[in-house]
């Protein structure tokens, strides 16, 4: 099974941690292919990307997207066969996720299901990312059966080194029992007004960084640093931060790169741990 079930003492136990890139969901590799070069660079600290062709998989297989995940898989793999410590953070991660939208719980299971497959069969996706997963306690069940599921077919599947990733897209803190039903829960996602005064869910220090990520629009590039004090002392291992922020006629923030993307890279840095 790819996800974790390691909790408290054990997961305090793991020692430093190498903060990385979570790419929520670049757009189509045909209108942002700078974005999805930049993931290819050597050094590049990325954890794991998000591939969503149609807010899912789409009819049928996309060449751009073929290609993209392609050149991703072969950054991986690469990073893996070097013994030098330039891609540690990388060769840890790395993957490109399969975007599954569970609208909050009203998808049918076996809708989830196919699109997983898809997702598997023609771009060999190394995990899955949840968007819009519940986070009250009477959706937990139906999102461990998903995830329990989504593990099978990961382990069954021929795909990337180092086994699959399960992310959760809350986008807030969740009912704890959550944290139980995948790799790692994004906690926070939204405008870096609310993220600068935010609060962190008790339960989340019994957990390592990595069980965690934040997306965070709206970030000046004077407050970059900021924000990645912010990210450390709430515990996130998986970061993305921009200054793109949604309004006066742009589209999805996270879909291209902040303009200070190599100094948020730098910052994070091969070596950075927590």
């Amino acid at each position: 099974m790819p996800h974790l079930t390691s909790t408290g003492t054990e997961l305090r136990a793991g020692g430093a941690e190498q903060v990385g890139v979570g790419v929520p969901g670049y757009a189509h590799p045909l209108l942002a292919p700078t974005e999805w070069a930049e993931l290819n660079r050597p050094g590049t600290p990325l954890h794991w990307a998000v591939l969503n062709i149609d807010n899912g998989p789409g009819a049928r297989p996309d060449p751009h997207c073929l290609e993209a995940a392609g050149r991703l898989r072969n950054a991986r793999e690469r990073a893996l066969g070097d013994e030098g410590p330039l891609d540690a953070v990388r060769a840890a991660g790395g993957r490109l996720l399969g975007h599954l939208d569970l609208a909050f719980g009203s998808r049918p299971f076996k809708k989830l299901i196919a699109d997983a497959r898809s997702y598997l069969d023609w771009y060999q996706v190394g995990g899955f990312y949840l968007d819009r997963c519940p986070a009250g306690r009477p959706g937990l069940p139906a999102v461990r059966r998903l995830t329990s599921t989504l593990a099978a077919l990961l382990d069954d599947h021929p795909g990337p080194s180092g086994g699959g990733r399960i992310v959760l897209g809350h986008g807030t803190h969740p009912y704890p029992g959550y944290a139980e039903a995948a790799d790692q829960l994004v906690t926070f996602r939204g405008r870096w007004t609310d993220y600068r005064w935010s609060q962190v869910a008790e339960w989340t220090a019994a957990y390592r960084p990595s069980r965690f990520a934040h997306f965070v629009h709206g970030v000046p590039r004077t407050h970059l640093e900021e924000a990645m004090r912010i990210a450390r002392w709430h515990g996130a291992g998986t970061i993305f931060f921009t200054d793109r922020h949604g309004t006066e006629g742009q589209t999805d923030p996270f879909a291209a790169l902040p303009s200070y993307w190599d100094e948020f890279v730098s910052r994070i840095g091969p070596g950075i741990s927590e």
